[in-house]
């Protein structure tokens, strides 16, 4: 009897074996089409109808890049660092400049800084009446 449940055992050890317990990722068994095609004469399209250039960039019909910023020339003569202050451990000394400021005024900290109510300073809110305990149900309302 001991040596049936051996092989019993056995054999269910070697079936499970044989199995894969995880899936199958979806991307193994099915490739995702291109983000573009490419018509006839070698012009390349994206999925939304416009035109990209050799890089893959997309251009309007003068062939000008669509949504492209220039960043050096954005930020130039900036001086704010969104770490200025903290110490960095690589170079050895605090991060230059200066955190920048809100565009729209203010100053940094002007919220904290304001009169904003606080919970105790907020009026106490008048209780509802009639409260939903002494009010008669609508009629036809079991």
């Amino acid at each position: 009897m001991a040596a049936r449940k051996l092989f019993a055992a056995m054999l269910g050890g070697l079936a499970l074996a044989g199995c894969d317990p995880l899936p199958k990722p979806l991307y193994t068994e099915v490739t995702p089409p291109a983000a573009f095609r490419t018509e006839q004469g070698g012009t390349r399209i994206d999925n939304e109808g416009y035109q990209l250039d050799a890089q893959g960039y997309r251009v309007n019909k003068s062939g000008q890049r669509i949504g492209m910023v220039d960043v050096q020339a954005k930020t130039a003569g900036d001086k704010s660092n969104a770490v200025a202050g903290y110490w960095i451990s690589s170079v050895g000394e605090n991060a230059p400049g200066s955190v920048a400021s809100p565009s729209e005024g203010g100053s940094p900290g002007s919220i904290m800084n304001s009169t904003l109510p606080t919970p105790y300073t907020m009026p106490q809110q008048a209780p509802i009446s009639p409260t939903p305990g002494n009010v008669a149900p609508p009629p036809g309302y079991r």
